[in-house]
This record gives C-alpha cells, sequence and structure tokens, in this order.
C-alpha cells in the first residue's frame, strides 16, 4: 500500500469502529501463525497510554497491521522514537500517526501546573512547548491538537531515520485527535 492508501484504510477503519461494525478480520490463529517469521505494520501510531484509547480498536485492525507506541501523552521521547526508528527501518513502514486524544491527563497536568515527582515532571516537560504555542487562555483541547502537531514535527527534528524519510518522501506523518465520546479520528 503507499500512503494514501494507508490513510484510506485507516478511515475506513475508524468508520467501521465509530458505527460499531467491526469487522475482526486478521486476529486469529492463522493470522498468528502467519507472523511468526516477521512482521511489515503498514501504520505506526504513537498513542497515549490512556487505557480509553486502543488503536487497534479504534482502526479496526487485526494481528501485525500497527506498530504501536504508547506513553502518557503520545511525547516523543528517546525510547518511543526509537522504537518508532525501528518500525521505519527494518519493517518498512511508510506512515506514522500521532494520536492525541480528548481529555488527555497528562496534558491536562501539565496545563495545570504542579509538581508530580521527578519522573511525571520529566513526562511532562515534554507538553510545555505545546502549552506556549497554544497561547494564553487555550483550552485543554487545544493544546492536545497542538501537542500532536508538535510531536510530529519534533519526530522529524530529532530522528535522522524518521527525518530522512519524511524527506525522501519514503514516509509521512499525520497528527491526529480521537474523540473518546465518539471514537472518531480526526486527522488535523
Amino acid at each position: 500500500m503507499n500512503k494514501e492508501e494507508v490513510i484510506d484504510r485507516l478511515k475506513s477503519g475508524n468508520a467501521r469502529f465509530v458505527e460499531d461494525k467491526l469487522d475482526g478480520q486478521l486476529q486469529d490463529s492463522s493470522r498468528r501463525d502467519s507472523l511468526t517469521g516477521g512482521q511489515e505494520p503498514y501504520a505506526i501510531v504513537l498513542s497515549c497510554a490512556d487505557s480509553r484509547v486502543v488503536p487497534e480498536l479504534a482502526f479496526d485492525t487485526g494481528l501485525g497491521e500497527l506498530f504501536v507506541v504508547r506513553v502518557a501523552g503520545n511525547i516523543a521521547n528517546s525510547s518511543s522514537i526509537a522504537s518508532m526508528e525501528y518500525a521505519v527501518a527494518h519493517c518498512g513502514t511508510k506512515v506514522i500517526v500521532v494520536l492525541g486524544h480528548q481529555s488527555c491527563g497528562a496534558v491536562t497536568a501539565a496545563v495545570g501546573g504542579g509538581d508530580y515527582g521527578y519522573n511525571l515532571n520529566h513526562l511532562l516537560s515534554h507538553i510545555t512547548p505545546a502549552i506556549a504555542a497554544s497561547g494564553e487562555g487555550a483550552s485543554v483541547t487545544d493544546v492536545i491538537k497542538k501537542n500532536a502537531q508538535m510531536t510530529a514535527e519534533e519526530l522529524v527534528s530529532r530522528s535522522s531515520i524518521i527525518g530522512n524519510a519524511v524527506r525522501s518522501g519514503d514516509v509521512k506523518i499525520y497528527p491526529a485527535y480521537y474523540n473518546l465520546d465518539s471514537g472518531k479520528v480526526d486527522f488535523l
């Protein structure tokens, strides 16, 4: 599939999810058997770790179709970037979706400020640039969307593997927003 076909497939799968018409394909023992020799996921999804956001369901995909990286706030840290570099360099994945979502707790905490301890403060510091770029008085929803957009840009600037693949036209990155209430994914 080319990049446009991948996005069309993701959008079609999301439409089935929203309509409660999941097809449940590629989720059986024969599919598991077919994947023991390797993987060729057609998309990478950098998603929040929030339990309400499940990319494989939201896009109605089966085993081996998505390479999902999950971290609170869908941030680009060294580990999440390295995981995505692997999928680009070794699996031939052509599309990356940075998936923010409605009512993200990490973004809400970052906007609210405060001291959450060393580890969480470090994670939230990755969201601070989106807060600043969103402007004074921006809603949490605006910051969530800005964070997805800025994270997409950061993948290009912080990773030579991803950046080179984007510049050569081999990979395209799409920021997106998952609506908890409807299940719809909006590509930004």
